[in-house]
């Protein structure tokens, strides 16, 4: 089973039992690291996330994985938070974050700019608007290498 298919039947798996506790969904992957195998689920939920939360998703999904047994290769289960700084990966993840601060990393210079922080104003079809001091720049997400929350005291 590739890679893809794993994250995509997890994350199935995993949604169920997300809704039912009042979490939100950030992320599932399924990386090498070494020589072993991690599934990692990225929870969260207003207010935060917190350990015995983390535990409880963690012991409801292993056994909602170890009743389906897709996964073939032995692999290392962690369920966290995705932390203050969180990477944006998906539409769900931008139109949650809008209104935030985000840092902004471009493949090539836009304006002498390839890394900024701005507030996120918008997202519509592949399209990020950001207001940056002054102005709104508008910036395609083909365009974006890197997008995630960022620190704000």
């Amino acid at each position: 089973m590739k890679r893809e298919d794993i994250e995509k039947r997890t994350e199935e798996l995993v949604m169920p039992i997300l809704d039912s506790g009042g979490y939100m969904l950030w992320d599932v992957e399924y990386v090498k690291e070494g020589q072993d195998m991690y599934l990692r689920v990225y929870a969260d939920k207003e207010g935060g996330i917190n350990i015995n939360d983390c535990v409880d998703i963690s012991r409801s999904l292993e056994t909602k994985l170890d009743e389906e047994d897709f996964i073939k290769d032995a692999y290392i289960l962690e369920v966290s938070s995705p932390g203050l700084t969180r990477k944006l990966k998906k539409e769900r993840d931008y139109l949650r974050s809008i209104g935030k601060r985000v840092d902004v990393k471009l493949y090539k210079a836009l304006d002498g700019l390839k890394e900024f922080e701005a507030e996120l104003k918008s997202f519509d079809e592949g399209v990020f608007v950001f207001a940056l001091e002054d102005k709104d720049i508008t910036i395609n997400e083909k365009d974006i290498s890197s997008l995630r929350l960022a620190f704000v005291d």
